[in-house]
């Protein structure tokens, strides 16, 4: 791994979290965008090499949906980069991780991603990233 690309943060009202990551951050959301695929809506701010991706869930029965209603707003998800998605998914494969999708798939920001289940890394979701 290459180095922490992200850490996901789902929120309930996007419009609100945005202004309140730009006082918190000292800086602009630079992207926002609607990955259909997952029913959310993500905006992007940068510190540093690492970015901090706001979530929102499109649809009331939405992975981010789900999570704010069982553990509420919050840190969602730590990305990691790496440069071969796949060759990176068998290493840990091979170690005995469990892929919550068994080939990469399209993700925000032109990305290519593949999610580890929280189980096996201490209640952390796990994202890898792969830019296209």
């Amino acid at each position: 791994m290459l180095k922490v690309e992200h850490i996901g943060i789902a929120v309930k009202n996007m419009q609100d979290a945005v202004l309140l990551y730009e006082k918190l951050l000292n800086t602009n959301c630079y992207k926002t965008e609607l990955v259909e695929t997952e029913k959310v809506n993500t905006a992007f701010f940068q510190q540093g090499e690492t970015k901090i991706e706001l979530l929102e869930s499109t649809d009331p029965n939405g992975v981010i949906a789900k999570f704010i209603e069982r553990k509420g707003e919050g840190l969602h998800h730590i990305a990691f980069d790496v440069a071969d998605i796949r060759t990176e998914m068998k290493r840990l494969q091979d170690e005995g991780f469990v892929l919550l999708n068994e080939e990469p798939k399209p993700g925000a920001d032109n990305k290519l991603v593949c999610f580890l289940h929280p189980k096996g890394t201490s209640g952390v979701l796990v994202e890898l990233c792969q830019s296209i």
